[in-house]
């Protein structure tokens, strides 16, 4: 009797199907007809002297099985081989005793519903209602109010500016950040308190992919600047979107310039097209590379003809 339940060990020497007959098989059923539901168990064989399974507790990592009948039996075909079986240490006088383990799960509904995080929003509303905001940025005629300690948690570079041997005697009161746009900027704090890239502030609704495309790549240049390594990637993705024939040239020269080899890569594959090649040239579109980064234009020649 096991859990108020009576079971029983079925033992085939000569496997309990043709194909096993080399084998010994063993089963465990239950026996007792008074279950109306379905049993959730968890059983292993072992030999008695093996002792270390001789801890009952190694079968909860088994996966349970369902008994729900007298007529439900789980188990194994080939449990062991019997030349094995004779060759072991487990077989005495012709004779050996098997050991079964057995756990029977209890269900209890769960009542208690576990709501999911909120980290993200909570963090973000600390941006959005400045409560508790201990510096201010100064970019162009906008500032902006944050958190020392979440922008050191989120930027190495911060850390070393708000904290660091960079932080020079008393910081003034508001730190002016150069040659970045204040909606950049703005991009820049929203993913550092929400993790995820912000969507580009449309001023009119004639901006569109080439004004979308300037923006991520100053993105990227501020994620690269602040060593927001995780920005920096999202922008990259979504740069590569927004290759074509008018912008490949100065993505992939931005590309070259952060060391954004997967960028990069893309960039070179759409160069590699004979048509897009045709129409780039047409325009004169790698008289920038050949000015800005001549090796880059070696680069290029060198996959051509690869």
């Amino acid at each position: 009797m096991v859990g108020g339940h009576r079971w029983r060990i079925e033992y085939y020497p000569n496997g309990d199907r043709p194909e096993c007959t080399d084998s010994i098989s063993l089963f465990l059923r239950l026996v007792d007809r008074s279950v109306t539901g379905t049993l959730k168990v968890k059983f292993d064989f072992s030999f008695v002297n093996q002792h270390e399974k001789q801890d009952s507790s190694y079968i909860l990592a088994v996966k349970p099985d369902d008994f729900s009948s007298p007529s439900t039996s789980w188990g194994y075909n080939n449990f062991i081989k019997r030349q094995d079986l004779e060759k072991s240490n487990n077989l005495n006088d012709d004779c050996f005793t098997i050991r079964c383990d057995i756990a029977i799960a209890t269900t209890v509904d769960l009542f208690i519903m576990v709501p999911p995080s909120g980290i993200h929003e909570h963090i973000s509303n600390l941006l959005l209602s400045k409560e508790g905001t201990d510096v201010t940025f100064k970019v162009g005629e906008e500032e902006f109010a944050a958190h020392r300690c979440v922008l050191a948690a989120r930027s190495a570079v911060f850390k070393a500016e708000l904290f660091g041997p960079m932080k020079e005697g008393k910081m003034a009161s508001v730190i002016q950040i150069e040659d970045m746009e204040s909606k950049v900027f703005r991009a820049l704090l929203g993913f550092i308190y929400t993790d995820s890239l912000p969507e580009m502030e449309m001023n009119t609704i004639d901006e569109g992919k080439a004004q979308e495309t300037l923006w991520l790549q100053h993105l990227l240049a501020a994620a690269d600047r602040y060593d927001l390594q995780r920005l920096k990637a999202l922008c990259e993705e979504r740069l590569c979107e927004q290759i074509n024939v008018s912008s490949v040239t100065t993505i992939l020269t931005q590309a070259e310039q952060l060391n954004c080899c997967g960028l990069k890569g893309v960039c070179f594959e759409f160069l590699k097209t004979t048509t897009n090649l045709k129409e780039i040239i047409a325009v004169d579109g790698l008289d920038d590379i050949t000015r800005t980064c001549p090796s880059l234009l070696k680069e290029l020649i060198a996959k051509l003809v690869s």
